[in-house]
């Protein structure tokens, strides 16, 4: 499978939403990445659900919800409404994490599991089977243009083993300080997609950005 790319909106000018969804729209990105945070799990505050309804109006592409909240389980079909097509939550803030991803593919959306960067993808073992996706933060969440932890680029390769050995279609997602500069290393070592926020929308092209990321 070719790599995707989900550029992430948390860094897209807010005052033009519509215009940078329009872009990544009419690009080759695969798609959406949408950030919540409730400055509780994560020490930020960023969008909540009648925002998530005005991108999913416009959007063309799936929307990749990445929820960094506490109790991520009371909010599912909330989400599910608001337009989400896959929805990541975390395994740090999940009591129930099995309950929780079958709630979410109840919803008849994709369902993946998030872990921070100090979490073992080993602690997935147990969980792997249940998972469209995982999602390995590469910053600590809360904040977009932090430096990339390269630490995960071994989180990848011992992800991709367990994956592998199961025969599973899991799909490997990076967020944080992914860029042209390490793109390719990412997929090398196994991710199959890539989540950029400043990397995309602080360029001068974003639409070129786009593009060299998919054409890696």
């Amino acid at each position: 499978m070719k790599h995707l790319i989900a550029p992430s909106l948390l860094s897209a000018d807010f005052a033009n939403l519509q215009n940078d969804i329009e872009m990544v729209n009419n690009s080759r990105a695969d798609w959406f990445h949408v950030d919540i945070m409730d400055g509780v799990f994560v020490p930020n505050i960023s969008i909540g659900f009648p925002v998530v309804e005005v991108i999913k109006r416009h959007a063309k592409k799936p929307l990749d919800v990445h929820l960094m909240i506490v109790e991520p389980e009371k909010y599912v079909k909330q989400f599910a409404q608001a337009g989400a097509d896959i929805l990541t939550v975390h395994y740090e803030a999940s009591t129930h994490l099995h309950r929780t991803l079958q709630q979410i593919k109840d919803e008849n959306m994709k369902a993946g599991v998030v872990l921070n960067p100090h979490s073992n993808v080993m602690l997935l073992e147990n969980i792997i089977e249940s998972c469209d996706l995982v999602l390995l933060m590469s910053v600590n969440p809360g904040f977009g243009g932090q430096k990339f932890i390269e630490e995960t680029y071994f989180k990848i390769e011992k992800l991709k083993s367990m994956i592998e050995k199961r025969k599973l279609k899991t799909l490997i997602e990076v967020d944080g300080g992914v860029g042209l500069n390490n793109a390719k290393k990412l997929i090398d070592v196994g991710a199959d997609v890539l989540v950029a926020g400043n990397a995309i929308f602080k360029s001068e092209n974003p639409t070129k950005t786009i593009e060299d990321l998919k054409n890696l």
